[in-house]
């Protein structure tokens, strides 16, 4: 019986993060011709997580330029996309979650009648304007796919709403699998204040915030609450921010954070560094979809900078927290987890609802049962 061709498509440094695994496990199985295909979406940070998880590409689209907008990303994905199904002629395409690159491979496959498969699948807040562009490009990906892999059953609950049953399969997130690989207690960061920081000693808080619905006002909020943080537990905490490259959150934390003694602004970290500096961290305070399931699965509590999050079952599990983008809200739930031991061990001590580190073989499972090659359907992920 001929091998099944598949073909893994992501393009930003989240998507490689919780592709690589994937990768990884496809190309492991002799039931499997696996093809990896990056559209460069994001080229430096995309780059670093292919070396940390020694992936090569058989495809690289780079399609990265200076002030790239969302119709040049998609438009040159979907160019780009179409000669490379043309010359390997996939079985099965594998998308992940909400970016750009992820919209433009779904329908880049569906013009070629290819199957599409939709890691990370399911996940909605209902606003189709938060986050933007991705709460619309998951919910367009949903329907151009064929199969539908949900982290969780509450993600299988929000496609089934939606008229979505056939070919859905609850796995975890991949990021459980790929955080076994890249926590060591032996690791060494390339930024040398990371390793000279007072883990021990001091309450490590880690920052990231970019997102585009956050420009503005509630950027300038978050600054100011992280600021005002800060100044007030000078000599407990030490904030750890890797700003983004955009000139907007470059502006906006510089003009904010600079001089602050215990604030450290730092150029993006790599996957594995960023994964490590969580592990040794107190807490986490973020815009990022993504640090909402890292985290939790680390032990460390999070602030969500945003109104709402398409990730309500750590808020259910009570793991995370949505601090929203009002400046005394932040700095009022920030400051509740440094002054309270009580507040701060609920978070930290709740079950982790994202995976258990298997998800990728529940994927590759389950795109066996969809081809026929086995009988025997994945047992789904239960948090």
């Amino acid at each position: 019986m001929d091998k099944l061709k598949v073909m893994t498509i992501f393009g930003t440094r989240p998507e490689a993060i919780k592709m690589a695994p994937l990768v990884k496990e496809l190309e492991r199985r002799p039931e499997f011709d696996s093809f990896c295909c990056v559209t460069a979406q994001h080229r430096q940070m995309l780059d670093t997580v292919l070396d940390i998880f020694q992936i090569t590409p058989e495809f690289d689209l780079d399609i990265m330029e200076q002030s790239q907008t969302l119709s040049t990303i998609t438009s040159k994905c979907l160019l780009g996309l179409e000669g490379v199904f043309q010359q390997v002629r996939p079985d099965l395409v594998l998308v992940h979650g909400d970016t750009s690159t992820t919209f433009a491979g779904a329908l880049a496959a569906f013009y070629q009648q290819i199957a599409v498969g939709h890691v990370e699948a399911g996940l909605r807040t209902g606003d189709k304007y938060s986050p933007f562009p991705e709460e619309m490009n998951r919910s367009m990906v949903g329907r151009l796919a064929d199969l539908h892999f949900c982290p969780t059953e509450s993600n299988r609950r929000n496609l089934a709403a939606e008229g979505i049953a056939r070919g859905v399969f609850v796995t975890g997130n991949t990021v459980i699998d790929a955080l076994g690989t890249t926590v060591r207690g032996d690791f060494k960061f390339t930024t040398e204040a990371l390793n000279q920081l007072d883990y021990r000693g001091k309450k490590v808080i880690v920052i990231t915030c970019h997102r585009r619905e956050n420009y503005g006002e509630p950027m300038d909020q978050i600054m100011t609450a992280l600021r005002r943080l800060a100044l007030a537990y000078e000599d407990q905490v030490e904030l750890v921010y890797p700003v983004h490259l955009s000139p907007v959150v470059q502006e906006a934390a510089h003009s904010r954070l600079d001089g602050l003694d215990n604030v450290h602004l730092i150029d993006p970290l790599t996957a594995d560094e960023m994964h490590n500096l969580i592990a040794r961290s107190y807490m986490v305070m973020t815009d990022s979809g993504g640090l909402q399931e890292e985290a939790p699965a680390l032990g460390k509590p999070v602030l969500v900078l945003r109104r709402e999050t398409e990730r309500p079952e750590a808020v259910a599990a009570g793991t995370v927290r949505i601090a929203g983008t009002k400046g005394s809200d932040i700095f009022a739930m920030a400051a509740d987890l440094i002054d309270s031991p009580a507040a701060y061990a609920v978070m930290a001590h709740a079950v982790n609802p994202y995976g258990d580190g298997k998800a990728c073989r529940r994927i590759a499972d389950g795109i066996l049962y969809h081809f026929g090659r086995t009988d025997r359907m994945p047992e789904p992920f239960r948090s």
